[in-house]
């Protein structure tokens, strides 16, 4: 695990794509995007019906790993508001159990506004605690310390000639954005323009491999 400060607070940047905070013992992820296959197979395009499982075992694994108490769950938790109501059978229990077990919260998104915690937690459109605010999107006109999600950031590089592409933190003094966690997301550049405009122009890609977390200037 790569500690790093923020904002004053000692943080955990995981390469399974989360954050860890020790002193609240807090797991947080962002865009799970539970039962995306699903919302597309109602189009008629059909995916692999595995996501939701597949994310929720990456779950499970993190908190065992990290003995996390609480989960914060920053947005976009599922792909569409009545995402929660075609988990199958073995997804709602996982989920239900670890929401049992966790102090857990789901903080709303832009795809899942309207979600019914019909499998436990607490809904809140954004929170702050110890000073962080928690939100799906960054909020460019808060001078607010801020952890938040939504732009599902990957840093694409080239290295000896090959296009490499990870999934990333994107950090300023005072925004951090956590890459997406779901098995069945995708990513936007970490230098877009989306992304700047949102956290601010001295941005850096930060991506945990091993025990160091690798920094790089958005503007290079």
């Amino acid at each position: 695990m790569v500690r790093f400060s923020f904002s004053g607070h000692d943080l955990v940047a995981l390469p399974q794509a989360a954050l860890f905070w020790p002193a609240r013992n807090a797991l947080l992820v962002a865009d799970l995007h539970f039962e995306k296959a699903s919302w597309f197979a109602r189009f008629g395009q059909m995916l692999p019906p595995y996501d939701s499982e597949a994310t929720l075992a990456d779950l499970e694994a993190l908190v065992a790993a990290t003995d996390a108490r609480e989960l914060w769950c920053l947005g976009d938790s599922f792909h569409d508001s009545a995402g929660s109501e075609r988990l199958s059978t073995r997804a709602r229990a996982k989920l239900s159990a670890l929401t049992e077990r966790l102090d857990w919260t789901w903080i709303t998104g832009n795809h899942d506004s309207a979600l019914d915690a019909d499998c436990g937690g607490r809904i809140a459109e954004e929170a702050e605690v110890d000073g962080l605010m928690l939100r799906h999107e960054a909020d460019a006109s808060d001078p607010r310390p801020e952890l938040s999600g939504h732009f599902h950031p990957k840093l694409r590089i080239r290295v000896r000639g090959k296009g490499v592409s990870r999934r990333c933190f994107v950090a300023t003094e005072r925004k951090l954005v956590l890459p997406a966690f779901g098995a069945l997301t995708g990513g936007l550049d970490a230098g877009h323009p989306e992304i700047v405009r949102a956290v601010g122009p001295d941005a850096e890609a930060l991506v945990p491999v091993n025990d160091r977390l690798l920094r790089f200037p958005l503007a290079a």
